[in-house]
């Protein structure tokens, strides 16, 4: 007798018995998703509108659209990428009457700042041209950063480097490394293309590991600077 090979479920599957329990008005199912989606759906909400009590208050009416519309989700999308959708469309409605919000989608694709600091390469007179300096090389991070990343002083330099990056790359970075959405998700959150997306996610992540190498390389004693 051969064994049978099990497909994986797609997101939009695994999120039917949940639906179901949402649907029949569990709130034990309920509490759970408000309590788990909630602080991501502020942060996002807050990166289109002035104040955080608005940005509460978009959270509030998009749970209250999501009870409503129900029994209307199709599942064309998994369960969390459609809720933070309409949470997208009600903090963009609002931060355009705020006269706030910078358009995401305005975002360019590419261009813009170099990721990496261009001083840190050899130039094209030297005999291996494109490769590191000797002070550009990037610098270890010590025997075990995957580790160490996670906690104590290095996760309060990471943390603090995060708030320091621009709006568009700390939403994302936030979203995607913190929070831990998709792409697909982030993507539909914040109404971007998946070029700028990336693009966004790349730059931000540069910025933090140049804030993370200048730590190391002054012992873990530094501020963080850009």
């Amino acid at each position: 007798m051969t064994e049978r090979s099990v497909e994986p479920l797609t997101p939009q599957a695994a999120d039917e018995p949940l639906v179901l329990l949402l649907r029949s008005g569990d709130p034990d199912a309920f509490a759970s998703v408000v309590d788990g989606w909630s602080p991501t759906m502020l942060r996002v909400a807050r990166s289109f509108v002035s104040t955080q009590a608005s940005a509460e208050e978009v959270v509030q009416e998009t749970w209250l659209a999501v009870v409503r519309g129900l029994d209307g989700f199709e599942g064309r999308s998994s369960l969390r990428t459609w809720v933070f959708r309409i949470l997208a469309n009600l903090a963009r409605t609002r931060g355009v009457r705020e006269s706030r919000t910078i358009p995401w989608s305005s975002v360019p694709a590419a261009g813009g700042e170099p990721t990496v600091d261009p001083d840190r390469f050899r130039g094209p007179d030297d005999r291996w041209p494109g490769h590191w300096t000797d002070g550009g090389a990037p610098a270890p991070w010590g025997p075990s950063p995957e580790a160490s990343v996670l906690a104590g002083e290095v996760r309060t330099r990471v943390l603090s480097a995060i708030e320091l990056l621009p709006q568009q790359q700390r939403t994302v970075v936030t979203l995607r490394d913190v929070h831990g959405l998709g792409s697909d998700e982030v993507c539909a959150a914040l109404g971007i293309s998946a070029g700028n997306q990336r693009v966004l996610l790349h730059r931000g992540r540069a910025r933090l590991r140049s804030a993370l190498e200048d730590f190391y390389r002054r012992g873990g004693t530094s501020e963080v600077t850009w």
